[in-house]
Parts: C-alpha cells; sequence; structure tokens
C-alpha cells in the first residue's frame, strides 16, 4: 500500500516534551480546535450550494509547518484522507522561498497529493510568523460538479479517472492575496454549474482567511518557539493516550473480510485484512484483498487511512485528541493495485460509499479483540445526483445529495437509525432547502419499517423517501452498496435489509433500478424512491427485552 500512517517518529516527534506547561497545552489545542471550527461555520454560512451550506460536506483543519495534523474540526471524517499528505506535496512542489503571505493553494487529484476525489477541493494557506512559515489553515468543500461524463462528477459507472472531472494537482489559486484568475477559469470553465463553483470557493477563500488571522494571533501571543513545542508535546501526549488503549487490547492477529459491488450487477470484489495488534501499535495488511475494478469504487489509500483512523479511534478512545499525533500509532500496508489501493487512472469517484464497507472490515477485526464493543455491520448511505433544467428559472441545475443508512448493533444497545457510519458525516438534505433550490417534492420521507436486523439488540433502521419530478428533462446518476451484500448481523443476529432504487412505486410501470447507473431519464411526474440499507442485529432475536419489543411496534418500527 502506497501511503501509511505518520511514522511513530515524525517530524515533531519528542521535541519540546519535557518542560511544557500542561495547562498552556491543553489551552492552546482548544484554541486550535476551536479556529478550525470557525473556519467550518464560516465556510458554511458564506457557501452558495445546498451541498455545502446545507449538507454541511465540508471540512477544516490546521497543520504545523511540517503538515501534521494539528486539529480538525468534526464535520467529515473521509476528508481527513484528502488532507493528509497535502502540505507535504506543497513543500514539496514549491520551496520555502516560493511561498508567501497571502498565498494559498489548490488540489484535488487523489494521485498528485490532493485528495481521494476529484470534487473535494482542497484549499490551503501559510501561517507566516517572524517571516517564515509556522502552520497551515487548509479547508476543503465537495462541489457539486467539476466537470467529467456524469452531471456531479460523481458515479459508479464511470471507469476511468479522467471521466471524474477536472484534475488539479496542487497549484497556485491565490498569489499574495489576489486571485489568480488563470487557474479559476481553467475550474469554472470545466463546471456546469459555474455561479456554484465561484461562490463555494469565495467561502473557502475566506474560511482560510479567517484561520490564518486566528493561528497567527495565537503564535504572536505565545511566541513561535514556545508555541511550537507545546504543540508538539500535546501531540506526543496523543500518541501516547492512543498508545495506552491499544495497550489494552489482547495482543494477536485478527482477519476480517466483506465484500463491496464489482464491475457488474451481482458481481463483487473482496476487501479482506489481517490485524495484528502489539507493541502499542496496530498493523492493518490488506493483502488478499481483490485487485482494483473498473468501477470507481476503488478506494485510494489516504481515504483507507482516514476509514481506519476513525474506526480505530471510535471504537478504541472516542475522546483522543483530533490530530496526526495517535495516526503514529496506526500502519496500513499491502499490495497497490487493488481495491484499497488503486494506481492511475482508475476511478475512485465513489470511494465513499465503499468505505462504509471498509469500515465495517476494520470494526469486524477490532471487534474480535474488543467484544465488549462489539459493532454488526452498518448500511452505508446511497448516492444520488440529479439534474436539469429548472423551469422557475430555466438554470440548468445539479442536485448532488446522499441518504443515510443504519448502523449496526452493538453488544449492548439498539443501532442508530438514519445515521452517517463510519468515515461519512454530511447531512441528509432538508426538505425546505431542496425544494426551494430545485423542481423536486418529497411526498415521503420516513424511517423504513422491518428494514433493522433483528437481535438481542436490532440494527439501526435505514430510510424511505420518495421525489417527485416537477421538470422535462431531469435525469439521475445513481451509486451505492448493500444492496446485494447486507450489512452482517453478528452473535447470532439478522442481517440488515439491502438497499434499493425504485421507479414509480406502487404503479403500473414500478421497477428497480440498478445499484449503479447514470443519466436514467425520470419523466416530470415520476417518482424515485431512495429505500437505504439498515444496520445488522446483535445476537439472537429470541433474547430481546419485551419491553424493547412493544417499543418497536408502538414506534411502527416493525409491522
Amino acid at each position: 500500500m502506497a501511503a501509511k500512517g505518520t511514522p511513530r517518529k515524525a517530524v515533531g516527534g519528542t521535541r519540546g516534551a519535557r518542560g511544557v506547561d500542561p495547562i498552556q497545552a491543553e489551552v492552546m489545542a482548544r484554541y486550535l480546535l476551536a479556529t478550525s471550527e470557525e473556519m467550518a461555520a464560516t465556510l458554511m454560512r458564506t457557501a452558495f450550494s445546498p451541498n455545502i451550506k446545507e449538507r454541511g460536506d465540508c471540512s477544516t483543519a490546521i497543520f504545523d509547518r511540517h503538515g501534521e495534523i494539528t486539529a480538525l474540526a468534526h464535520r467529515i471524517p473521509m476528508h481527513l484522507g484528502s488532507m493528509v499528505g497535502a502540505v507535504a506535496e506543497i513543500l514539496k512542489r514549491y520551496g520555502p522561498g516560493e511561498i508567501r503571505p497571502g498565498d494559498m493553494f489548490m488540489a484535488n487529484d487523489p494521485y498528485n497529493g490532493g485528495g481521494t476525489h476529484l470534487p473535494d477541493i482542497n484549499l490551503i494557506a501559510p501561517v507566516f510568523a517572524d517571516r517564515k512559515i509556522v502552520a497551515f489553515v487548509a479547508n476543503i468543500a465537495h462541489h457539486a460538479d467539476v466537470g467529467g461524463m456524469v452531471p456531479g462528477s460523481e458515479a459508479a459507472v464511470c471507469t476511468s479517472i479522467f471521466q471524474e472531472g477536472i484534475r488539479i494537482p496542487p497549484v497556485r489559486i491565490m498569489i499574495e492575496g489576489e486571485i489568480n484568475r488563470d487557474v479559476l477559469d481553467l475550474v469554472l470553465l470545466n463546471s456546469r454549474t459555474p455561479e456554484e463553483r465561484i461562490g463555494d470557493l469565495q467561502a473557502q477563500f475566506a474560511a482560510n482567511v479567517v484561520g490564518t488571522r486566528s493561528v497567527k494571533a495565537l503564535f504572536k501571543r505565545y511566541g513561535v518557539a514556545n508555541t511550537e513545542s507545546t504543540i508538539a508535546a500535546y501531540m506526543n501526549f496523543t500518541e501516547r493516550r492512543f498508545a495506552a488503549a491499544i495497550k489494552r487490547l489482547p495482543p494477536g492477529v485478527y482477519v476480517a473480510e466483506d465484500c463491496i459491488d464489482g464491475d457488474t450487477e451481482g458481481t463483487f470484489a473482496k476487501i479482506r485484512v489481517k490485524l495484528t495488534v502489539g507493541n502499542d501499535k496496530l498493523e492493518f495488511d490488506f493483502t488478499g484483498t481483490d485487485k482494483q475494478i473498473k468501477s470507481s469504487r476503488n478506494i485510494p489509500s489516504r481515504a483507507v487511512l482516514a476509514t481506519i483512523y476513525t474506526v480505530a479511534q471510535s471504537l478504541l478512545d472516542p475522546g483522543v485528541p483530533a490530530n496526526a499525533g495517535y495516526y503514529r500509532t496506526i500502519e496500513a500496508k499491502g499490495p497497490s493495485g487493488t481495491v484499497v489501493d488503486p494506481v492511475a487512472p482508475a476511478a475512485i469517484g465513489c470511494r465513499s460509499v465503499s468505505c462504509a464497507v471498509l469500515g465495517d472490515v476494520v470494526a469486524a477485526a477490532l471487534t474480535q479483540a474488543l467484544p465488549e464493543k462489539a459493532l454488526a455491520g452498518s448500511g452505508p448511505h446511497h448516492l444520488f445526483i440529479f439534474s436539469g433544467t429548472d423551469p422557475r428559472s430555466g438554470a440548468y441545475f445539479v442536485d448532488y445529495e446522499t441518504m443515510a443508512g443504519g448502523m449496526g448493533a452493538r453488544a449492548n444497545r439498539d443501532g442508530m437509525d438514519a445515521v452517517r457510519v463510519h468515515a461519512s458525516g454530511a447531512s441528509n438534505l432538508p426538505i425546505e432547502a431542496l425544494e426551494h433550490t430545485y423542481p423536486l417534492r418529497i411526498e415521503r420521507y420516513a424511517l423504513w419499517p422491518d428494514s433493522a436486523g433483528g437481535g438481542k439488540y436490532r440494527g439501526g433502521m435505514g430510510v424511505v423517501r420518495d421525489y417527485r419530478m416537477l421538470a422535462n428533462d431531469i435525469v439521475v446518476s445513481l451509486s451505492s452498496e448493500r444492496q446485494h451484500v447486507a450489512a452482517a448481523g453478528i452473535a447470532g443476529g439478522n442481517d440488515g435489509a439491502r438497499g434499493q432504487f425504485i421507479f414509480n412505486p406502487g404503479q403500473p410501470d414500478e421497477r428497480r433500478l440498478p445499484s449503479a447507473a447514470a443519466d436514467i431519464a425520470l419523466p416530470r411526474g415520476s417518482v424515485l424512491r431512495i429505500c437505504t440499507p439498515a444496520g445488522g442485529g446483535y445476537g439472537s432475536a429470541a433474547e430481546r427485552d419485551a419491553g424493547a419489543i412493544e417499543r418497536d411496534i408502538r414506534e411502527k418500527r416493525t409491522t
């Protein structure tokens, strides 16, 4: 596998560990986290597209001058993979003398240090103090369209990254505070909705300006040397804390596997991991995973790391600070050219849906070492992108949406209903915002009865949502997982319901649509039903508490 966790003795490893005031360290860490949250608030409140301002499909982070993450706002865990290594790639391409105050860099290409799929555009800005770079601030926003063969720039049917949109290596988008119009014009020209793109990019610029101002103030208040050594010490503390959590696991080797959909309906590609626990370290070896596939369900190596970091943190120590300190305790490896480490020009656009299955594999391996925190298989979100001409304005629109599934049951409680799982995090698009912006009407939006996997503890329920078309030329692209391989129950629990896309439910021409398709015409007045997969159950259903069964019936979770 090309990308691995940050080495144990990464830059900044043990510097400043002695003589650091722990209270001051906590104050600085909380300040940086608050700054990253302030950046996220700025981005969401000034963005144009519903995908960012309503769904929150964006993330913000702060790095030290070497490129290690020191603070990450709690938004989209998957975006962590888009940020890891981004600063290092910029420093590789631009010497210290070439980077100046007011510069910003843009990137989105996973094969050139820019992210994990093309709609996620990174914007990174240096922070200067005493005339030298002391930190970087960054944000990432999922743009609803960056070109490619399909509106929305993301479809499982793509077979090459060249079909997925404009590819941007790290380039300078702002030069000493002035926008580089040449680069900006290239991006806008490659989008079907350039008005949204310029608005969202302006919001990203604003978020980095806010972050730069606040981080600069921290270094001014405490001094460069003191601030750098204190932050390094805090990251070392994070490493030690997570290593202590790993120590509580029984040493050993744990193997798990699952499947994502393959290149054609009903075929599969296996993800296999061997987890080795020992020496204060987790090693994930993906040898035995199937070769990369043609469809865009492949997962870039940085997205693999983001998923591992997120699942390991949630199961071992959910409160560990969100910085690169704990990444040092985790390593991922395996051969290149597989579905978890594809090589160019493999398509990777739908990696987030695949990462939900990958998250189940990682959780299944960790569950063997942590039976008291066992987690059954979960239902990933479904992706669907409507596009066409809005008859109210005559303008072309692209409505990028994902809909949450259900979380797997745990060893001591039911799974959560209608929730993003593992590395996913964006919201379902609110009905009011949807209907105001696009020629679509929601006629049903509910939890999906009887979808949860039964057990002593039931899985989380999926969602059912019906869309009525209010324009003449609407087409939709569909991408999903868990329509053929259900989220597995454990310890005798039942599997969760598999997802579905249904055209005109209850009508004479009702039909089930493929789990992956592009440009399906939806005539005016027709309905598309989205049913997202549910989580698996834990334990035998015969052991379920009578009061819980009563509540399920009363709340119409089951019929």
